[in-house]
């Protein structure tokens, strides 16, 4: 039995992880949950599962929590900004799901590896700000980090067994989000509430509306090329609407393999959790050749006059060292100023660019130096968004 840390357990995520450890009671046992400050979710979490550390962000939210699960005294509730850092760290899971939102995101991910338990990665930003200082603590022990992202587990079912010198490329496919095939000027006048709607996945906002200006395909470019130690150039992206074929490994002899499954997260969140055994999820499986619903699979190129943050993520990757902590802060910012209302979806892009273009690196030798960067993006992003 595999015991397990959530982070982030009452996110999209996180919720859907405590899905399939309730379908597989005698394959995982959760002994740790942190939240934010969801706290009327997490107590009936922590009733269900009932782990004995709790992590709470929001210390007025961990006071009424406490105050909740005054009779469980068997579960100990931390709080603090630091506390999902100490559950990674501390807690007695084999396994530590980190589905945390954000940049906030690194220090559990970096905790949890140096403790020397497995990481079920879905935060984002650990990689995008800190994937040298991540891919350090892993070097010869590569099984201990594990992509939660759809198209990253695609990719790492791809090359199972592969010689990776018979390896060309890998593509990273995206559904296009809610608007695919719309022009600049068409997305100048988007509503958050369009941008909200995406046509195949249902996710948190921040992840959404990256999904709607592609800066999800550019930070899953940036993830790819920690995850698999590749160039960026053999990491391609593909507009494919169905949201079927999740990731594809294209071989030096002109053979593909790819990795299909319907849109649920429970399945690539069922493969990290138990890897590298499969399990159960309850999931209808893709029906190739369903009579009353033709099946087709469809791809496209990149708009990239359209949604112009694809390019920016590769020529950021590339850069290297704060550049790709500064583009995530500075994205981070713009988004909440678009949700706010504050800025057109387009602006969101303009925001971002500028940032990256005034940034004066640094080389990245501790977590100080990501700090320092993300403080001046997020600074100088707001000082940009209030010049709109």
């Amino acid at each position: 039995m595999r015991s397990l840390a959530i982070l982030g357990s009452t996110g999209s995520i996180g919720t859907q992880a405590l899905d399939v450890v309730r379908r597989n009671p005698d394959r995982f046992k959760v002994v740790a949950l942190s939240a934010g400050s969801s706290h009327e979710l997490l107590v009936g979490q922590i009733r269900e599962f009932m782990p004995p550390l709790v992590a709470v962000a929001d210390e007025v939210a961990a006071a009424e929590l406490k105050e909740k699960l005054s009779g469980l005294r068997a579960v100990e509730i931390l709080s603090g900004s630091d506390a999902a850092e100490i559950v990674a760290r501390d807690s007695e899971a084999d396994m530590v799901l980190n589905a945390v939102v954000g940049a906030v995101g690194l220090p559990p991910t970096l905790a949890a590896l140096q403790s020397g338990k497995m990481l079920a990665l879905a935060n984002k930003e650990s990689l995008i700000v800190g994937g040298e200082l991540v891919t350090d603590l892993v070097k010869g022990e590569p099984e201990r980090l594990v992509p939660v992202d759809s198209e990253h587990a695609a990719l790492a079912q791809c090359l199972r067994g592969e010689r990776r010198e018979d390896l060309k490329r890998v593509v990273i496919t995206g559904s296009g989000g809610p608007f695919r095939g719309w022009s600049r000027e068409e997305l100048s006048k988007a509503s958050v509430k369009e941008a909200l709607a995406h046509p195949t996945w249902s996710m948190g906002p921040k992840i959404t509306i990256d999904s709607s200006t592609l800066m999800n395909k550019g930070l899953e470019v940036i993830e790819a090329h920690y995850l698999f130690d590749l160039p960026y150039s053999a990491i391609d992206v593909v507009i494919h609407p169905q949201s079927i074929v999740h990731g594809i490994a294209e071989f030096r002899d002109g053979s593909m393999i790819a990795q299909l499954g319907v849109p649920d997260m429970r399945l690539p969140i069922q493969l990290a959790l138990a890897w590298p055994e499969r399990l159960p999820t309850g999931v209808e499986p893709f029906r190739l050749a369903d009579p009353s619903k033709p099946a087709r699979l469809t791809f496209e190129p990149v708009d990239r006059e359209a949604f112009p943050l694809l390019d920016l993520a590769y020529r950021v990757g590339r850069l290297g060292s704060t550049f790709p902590a500064v583009m995530n802060a500075a994205n981070e910012v713009a988004v909440m100023a678009f949700l706010d209302g504050k800025i057109p979806l387009t602006r969101i892009g303009e925001v971002v660019a500028a940032v990256v273009g005034e940034h004066e690196p640094a080389a990245v030798v501790s977590v100080v130096s990501l700090d320092r960067a993300d403080s001046w993006a997020r600074q100088r992003a707001a000082e940009v968004v209030a010049e709109h």
